[in-house]
């Protein structure tokens, strides 16, 4: 079994305490977004090498994949623009500071080696030629559909073992603006492949506290609050942001749920998932 944690920890110091806990609790890799700097005295604990990344617009919004155990080993791809002839330890990035990948393989079952992503869709503005305000995260995170498309190789999904995880900035199921885009993120995800894991109710995690209605979602929808705004609490969540995928066949070893009680919550406006990939199967 490989345990993951997937985590937008908002380009806090706090975080990177509670990975060094986490680390001791059994977990084997961190897909983080938004991760900022190691804190200068936690810099020892991680083996985090950043020259493998993109971040000409600096540390706040890099995703990462971080290794947090001896139990797999964790050999990240370097980025490179996806113009140029992709080698074979690399990942052609088309958007700055929205994916990170690696390969990831059990030391006691090597053959069952998979592929994680750490995605973060950040919000874009549309063109000035639109003569439009809008702001949407959907352009991003059909990017990263079209760059995570690369590792599929074969129409056969049992031929490639892909788990994609983050904080994608919109709402599954959404009936709100944009929602037409918002479709086309899940669909497009279907279409090369990949499940939709959720975390969604009732395996999911903790649904919105009594009032704390989910927003502009249809009232039966099955999302769980992973984040909450800065006049908010973790009680008072309502909002769903943070998603999981897996390769259609390889999805069935892989379980998601949201740590979004508030005991479990952690010091992030977005909650952890905590994703479990059972191998020797």
């Amino acid at each position: 079994m490989v345990k993951v944690v997937c985590w937008n920890i908002a380009n806090r110091k706090k975080p990177w305490h509670e990975l060094v806990k986490m680390k001791k609790q059994g977990f084997d890799v961190a897909l983080l977004q938004e991760a900022g700097h190691v804190p200068g005295p936690l810099i020892g604990a991680f083996k985090v090498d950043d020259k493998l990344f993109w971040h000409p617009l600096g540390f706040k919004h890099l995703p990462l994949v971080v290794p947090l155990s001896d139990n797999v080993t964790v050999k990240p791809f370097r980025q490179v623009p996806v113009l140029d002839a992709v080698p074979e330890d690399g990942i052609g990035v088309s958007d700055i500071g929205t994916i990170a990948a690696a390969k990831v393989a059990p030391v006691d079952n090597p053959d069952e080696e998979f592929i994680v992503v750490s995605m973060y869709a950040r919000w874009l503005r549309v063109h000035p030629y639109t003569g439009s305000k809008w702001i949407t995260s959907a352009h991003s995170a059909h990017r990263i559909i079209s760059d995570l498309a690369a590792f599929i190789g074969n129409t056969d999904t049992s031929k490639h073992r892909i788990l994609a995880a983050g904080d994608l900035n919109m709402f599954y199921g959404s009936i709100g603006k944009g929602e037409e885009w918002e479709r086309a993120v899940w669909s497009r995800t279907q279409d090369i492949g990949l499940a939709f894991l959720g975390p969604q109710l009732p395996h999911g995690g903790n649904p919105p506290a009594p009032g704390a209605k989910m927003v502009d979602v249809p009232d039966d929808s099955k999302n769980v609050p992973t984040y909450h705004t800065i006049k908010e609490t973790p009680l008072e969540a309502k909002r769903q942001l943070d998603y999981a995928f897996a390769s259609k066949g390889f999805h069935k070893q892989v379980t998601v749920r949201a740590l979004n009680s508030p005991a479990e919550w952690g010091p992030s406006d977005h909650c952890r998932l905590k994703i479990t990939v059972q191998t020797g199967t």
